[in-house]
This record gives C-alpha cells, structure tokens and sequence, in this order.
C-alpha cells in the first residue's frame, strides 16, 4: 500500500485500517524474522538430506532440534510439514514390483512363532527378507537380516541371484557380529526357499536358534523385514543409478552404516538402531499385535519408521 499510495502519509494508512504505526512495524519485523527463520530451517533440512536424501518429516524434525534451538527458533512439527510441502519437500513412497520370494518348493516350512510374542531386548527374534535393486547390468538381490527389537541391520549380502548361498552369507556375518553368547534366539522369515534349505537350516540349528516362518503370504507377517528393505532402498539406494553388483554392495556397505548409526528411528523412541541394540536400551512399544484365532494371522498396527 505504501508503495501504490506513496502521497499518502503512513500514519493516515495505518488509521484507514484501524491499526497503529507501531502495530505494522512490529508486522513487518515480524514477517522479517519469520522469513529468516524459515530459511534457516530450510539450509538445515538440505544438510540432512545429503545425508538421508529421502528421510521422512518425523525424523528430519527430531535432528533439527538441536541446530534450530542454537538459533532461537521454535517450530511445531506440523508447521514443518506445512514448509516442506510449499517448497516441495516432502518424499514420495515409491512401489514395490518384484518378487523374490517362491514358497512352492519341497522343503520343510516351519509355524510362525513369534504371532504373539512381546520383546524385550536386543537378540531375540532376527527377522530376514530378501529385496532387489535394478542396476545398468541387471537385477541384484539384497539379503538382509534385522534384529526385531533394536531395528539394527545385523546382516546382508548383495548377489546377482536368488540362490541360497546368498542368504546364508547374510546369515553368517550376522553370527559373527555377535559378541555374547546368545539364547532362545529365533530367526524369522518368509518361506523362501532361501529360508528353507538344508544348509541354511542346520546352520541356525548349529547356533541353537530356533525357526520361525510366515504361514501366509500376506506380507504383514513379516513386517519389520519388509519395513527395513523400503527403508534402505528409498531413501539410500535408488538415489543415483547402479552400475553394478560391486557399485550395489558398496552402497550397501554405507547405507546400513547411516541406517544403523544415525538414522533416529520412530519404533525406537527416536534413537538409533545401533544404540538400543548396543546399549539395551528399554523403548516403548508404539504397535499391536491382534491374533485372529480363526484364520490363525497377525495384525500389526503400522508404524511409520
């Protein structure tokens, strides 16, 4: 206004609209320092990103306290979702294609034995699945095998194939890793053939770790492993084309870092898988497991991670 009635004084302005001089200062400061602030919190949300290029809101918001607190900024994390989406920031989830698993083999397939269980601590139930990534010279196929409880990625392997040796090797870092002894473990998995064949089941009966399988198809048995896998790929791994097997399992090798060492993760109160695993931390169960009797199936109450 001031600049298309530049004749009229801004005392009159501020009186045609019932404000006073002092009232649209303190507005234009206030708009001033809002701008600046949002900028920051902006400079800042790039930073994160080329560390965790497709990190949600939630996590994106509890590594931001510290730096916006040392510049006197508060923000609610609803209003941070509000900037992001004006600057087109926010993630879209991408879908999943492929298959990996086959089921329709003639080795023993084990009960689901984790339906109802509760954790408690690290090393309890191991969850494995098997995910793919497209490179310039074919498909590979990620192993993965995660710890339930802390979320950690305590195995993987990459492999231009489906065979089980892969599987197994993902099974093996995971058992070196280990630096206790451990009991009543139980690994968890789909009913791959991966999962089922001789060499890899009596490397988990070796161990004294139990079996446990998905007596469906219904992907949310597995939830967590499956959970883990569209973690790793969309915000880590299909950032940038893959050359090859080797150029894949390179990426690999500094996702799980970044996943397991700072990455804040909502199923673990905000910490980091490496710290609960590591440290034993006690984090509050934020889903529910409802067993349906008649059609012998968990329900999982989904939680964004």
């Amino acid at each position: 206004m001031t600049q298309t009635h530049s004749r009229i004084s801004l005392t009159r302005l501020c009186w045609l609209f019932g404000m006073s001089r002092q009232a649209y200062y303190q507005y234009g400061w206030k708009q001033l320092k809002q701008g600046t602030e949002q900028e920051i919190i902006l400079q800042s949300v790039g930073s994160l990103r080329q560390i965790h290029p497709r990190m949600g809101v939630r996590k994106l918001y509890d590594l931001l306290q510290e730096d916006i607190n040392s510049h006197g900024i508060q923000i609610g994390r609803d209003a941070l979702f509000a900037l992001l989406r004006v600057n087109n920031l926010l993630i879209r989830k991408r879908r999943r294609k492929a298959i990996t698993t086959w089921s329709n083999h003639p080795y023993r397939k084990y009960s689901n034995l984790i339906k109802t269980l509760t954790l408690t601590a690290p090393n309890q139930v191991w969850v494995s699945d098997i995910t793919y990534l497209k490179t310039l010279k074919g498909f590979v196929y990620v192993s993965l095998i995660t710890d339930a409880y802390s979320k950690k990625i305590v195995g993987y392997d990459v492999a231009s194939n489906l065979e089980s040796v892969n599987a197994l090797n993902a099974l093996q870092m995971a058992l070196r890793d280990v630096t206790s002894p451990i009991t009543n473990l139980i690994h968890h998995s789909d009913r791959g053939i991966q999962y089922c064949t001789y060499d890899y089941i009596n490397l988990l009966k070796a161990n004294a770790i139990r079996i446990s399988m998905t007596e469906t198809g219904d992907p949310i048995e597995n939830a967590i492993a499956e959970r883990v896998n569209g973690i790793l790929k969309h915000e880590y791994l299909l950032l940038q084309p893959i050359k090859n097997q080797q150029h894949a399992m390179k990426l690999l090798d500094n996702a799980v870092a970044v996943y397991n060492k700072h990455r804040p993760h909502l199923s673990c109160n905000m910490f980091t898988p490496q710290e609960v695993h590591q440290n034993h931390l006690v984090v509050k169960r934020l889903w529910k497991n409802y067993y349906n009797k008649t059609k012998k199936t968990t329900f999982v109450n989904p939680v964004q991670d």
